[in-house]
């Protein structure tokens, strides 16, 4: 009797835990979706295999906007979805035989090989090692302490921030967690309440920024690397970090001055002079106490990185990637280098390393399936990208990739859904456009995520400081979305088209 009693007891928490699980409605979306275009007549021209890897996209973008799992769940189903599948299939070019399952298997995890996806692991690991010698905090603090801290040099100290850790911290998330701390303990250090027009200003200009120098410097964000990578899988080519940084900068520069005077313009701070935030940087920077070891040997092998990188196929011809991983030797070796594996691995976010893997490889297989070709004609034909010159198809196209990213919470899964089909669609176009420039150029307008907090991870981070909401955030992203936009068409026409890109 007495265990008829307790039972229900036990149990009931975990149903109610139960109950209050969302449904994962997308989830059922996307298989639905999935099955109907699996369930379609065969369209001609589009191979069997083509045609499923057509309904693994639509499952892949439908899970991503909606969020129903958790990316790398979503990593692994696709990856099971394409050994199915494709596996069942006929092959491309031996219509007779199937792919088999352990071969389609291969062909799902073919991004794992990618150079790509080793530059973006060491650059984690590196951007690991600036959060575990204090670097990064090291490197703000100087910066803000150099600038000053009035309201007007502070709103300029945060942007001179993001564009020094940029160059060093190859991680958009890594760069705002370290300076949301320290641009919240200046906030508190001027005494201004939490929700004033100063702090959100603050935070929104640390998000933009980032959001903005990740279209400058190409190791400063993922979905840039993701798009190096689909150069040279789809292309055969690739831009090297200078010539990102030649062409990318520039409008990075003026955005910033942009950002700058629209934050001043829409969120008027309520004081221009307030004591306190000088002496608390100082302070902190005090606390810091003099660079240690590990903080200086990081610093001369970031430099150093930064050198190679700069003077690929000038002075040498070692790629990005392998440059990289030269360093992240030299810092993990024993007294010499800075951490131990133990100390890194906790820091690394490992599903992100999965899902880029997992993008490069459905990006690849797209093409190896002949369902990108296919997707590129079918667009050239019914959009009418055929008759317009190079710049309107980069109006077009980079419009597209900027109404699209509201809908996605990742700038990495909005790379690897849908820039092979534009790499696909760009390869149709006749004429002469530069390839590579035009997908270095729609890989820029990738990171326009400046309109919703959910649209990048860094203003996510902001946004849990509860210094601004989506409405204030949105008020300094739609203007920024559209001068930029235009900004880029400018660039287009001119600076772009000078350098040999467009």
């Amino acid at each position: 009797m007495s265990i008829s009693t307790k039972e229900p007891v036990r149990t009931q928490p975990a149903a109610q835990a139960a109950a209050r699980k969302p449904v994962p409605w997308g989830l059922y979306l996307a298989a639905a979706a999935m099955l109907a275009i699996l369930a379609l007549p065969q369209p001609e021209g589009l191979p069997v295999a083509g045609q499923r890897m057509l309904a693994i996209l639509v499952f892949a973008v439908i899970v991503w906007i909606s969020e129903a799992v958790s990316y790398e769940a979503s990593a692994i189903m696709i990856t099971s979805l394409m050994a199915a599948l494709i596996g069942l299939a006929p092959k491309v070019d031996a219509p007779s035989t199937t792919y088999g399952t352990g071969a389609a298997l291969g062909m799902a995890l073919a991004g794992f090989s990618s150079t790509a996806l080793a530059l973006v692991g060491a650059a984690l690991c590196i951007a690991a090692a600036m959060t575990i010698t204090g670097l990064d905090r090291r490197i703000a603090l100087v910066t803000l302490s150099t600038i000053g801290t009035t309201t007007r040099r502070i709103l300029i100290g945060s942007i001179v921030v993001t564009i020094v850790l940029s160059l060093v911290v190859p991680s958009a998330t890594a760069r705002s967690a370290c300076v949301v701390p320290i641009m919240m303990g200046v906030i508190t250090a001027f005494g201004v309440d939490k929700r004033s027009n100063i702090a959100a200003g603050i935070m929104i200009m640390v998000a933009q920024a980032t959001s903005v120098w990740n279209v400058g410097i190409q190791t400063a964000a993922a979905q840039n690397l993701l798009t190096v990578g689909f150069m040279d899988k789809l292309l055969g080519e690739r831009v090297s970090w200078i010539q990102w940084l030649i062409a990318g900068a520039p409008w990075a520069v003026v955005m910033s001055i942009v950002l700058y005077f629209l934050v001043r313009w829409l969120l008027p701070p309520e004081s221009e002079s307030i004591a306190g935030g000088k002496e608390a940087v100082q302070r902190e920077l005090a606390a810091l106490g003099p660079m240690t070891g590990p903080q200086k040997r990081l610093a001369a092998v970031s430099i150093g990185l930064l050198l190679f990188w700069a003077t690929e196929g000038k002075l040498h011809d070692i790629d990005t990637a392998s440059i990289t991983y030269v360093g992240l030797v030299i810092l993990m070796l024993p007294r010499v280098g800075v951490m131990d594996w133990k100390a890194l691995q906790s820091r690394i976010p490992w599903g992100t390393l999965i899902v880029f893997g997992v993008g490069i490889s459905l990006g690849t297989a797209l093409l190896s399936t002949q369902a990108g070709q296919w997707l590129g004609r079918f667009v050239v034909a019914h959009s009418g990208l055929a008759t317009q010159g190079t710049v309107m198809v980069f109006a077009i196209l980079a419009a597209f990739l900027i109404l699209i990213h509201l809908g996605f919470a990742s700038a990495t899964a909005l790379t690897a859904a849908l820039l092979p089909i534009l790499i696909s669609v760009l390869q149709t176009l006749p004429g002469d456009i530069h390839k590579v420039g035009m997908t270095m150029l729609l890989g820029f307008t990738v990171s326009f995520g400046f309109i919703l907090p959910i649209n990048a991870p860094q203003n996510m981070v902001c946004l849990g400081t509860e210094t601004f909401n989506g409405k204030q955030f949105a008020r300094v992203g739609v203007p920024v979305t559209i001068v930029g936009y235009l900004l880029m068409l400018l660039f287009a026409l001119t600076y772009w088209r000078w350098l040999g890109w467009t």
